[in-house]
């Protein structure tokens, strides 16, 4: 299972590639689903963000995809996910989904948010894993909704501007077009790094 899931996010590309050849215009459907549900679902923290919206860039400079189109829906899915995500926090809170979320991961999300208070509702949306849970604890600690909503849309937006057309700025280069596996590798490294530096701060600590 975590190796189908891993090739899946390194190899995103050939499995968005073929997917356009099978079922065209439905890729747009299928990209859709999953920004939301990495960032509306706070047990599916471990789905593609970043490479994902790079590799959508890629397509759309080749002319394969519309860039418009996936940024307005790729817009709406990861404003929606995270309101939905905001709204479980709330409602169901931290004990119903103790059984399925790895505590490590809510420890380290909550000492991200205490530590950048309204702001990591941006910030979060560029740190794979800690973007899922980030509106998560923020419905838990019960922020005010209005409040979530502004950080909400500005981080989607920008987060989705800025991986989206960098793979349609980037993308259709040769080097990086021929060695695309290897960004994708070096975007989840880069995007980590931050996560794996507040975990060492945390355990010396």
């Amino acid at each position: 299972m975590f190796g189908d899931i891993l090739d899946f996010i390194l190899h995103v590309d050939k499995y968005i590639g073929g997917f356009i050849q099978a079922y065209g215009s439905l890729v747009y459907g299928l990209l859709f689903l999953i920004v939301f549900v990495e960032t509306g679902l706070v047990i599916m923290p471990f789905l593609p963000g970043d490479s994902l919206l790079f590799v959508a860039g890629t397509f759309a400079a080749t002319g394969s995809l519309n860039v418009w189109i996936i940024f307005i829906l790729l817009c709406i899915a990861a404003i929606a996910g995270d309101t939905v995500n905001y709204w479980l926090g709330k409602y169901l809170g931290e004990n119903f989904f103790s059984r399925f979320i790895n505590k490590d991961h809510m420890d380290q999300a909550k000492r991200f948010y205490e530590r950048h208070g309204k702001k990591a509702i941006v910030i979060a949306r560029f740190v794979p894993i800690i973007r899922t849970f980030a509106p998560f604890i923020a419905g838990i600690g019960k922020m005010h909704y209005t409040t979530f909503l502004v950080y909400n849309i500005i981080g989607g937006i920008s987060w989705i501007l800025i991986f989206l057309f960098a793979g349609y700025a980037f993308g259709n280069i040769p080097i990086v077009k021929d060695n695309l596996t290897i960004v994708i590798f070096i975007i989840i490294v880069a995007s980590v790094i931050p996560a794996v530096v507040e975990y060492f701060k945390s355990r010396k600590k």
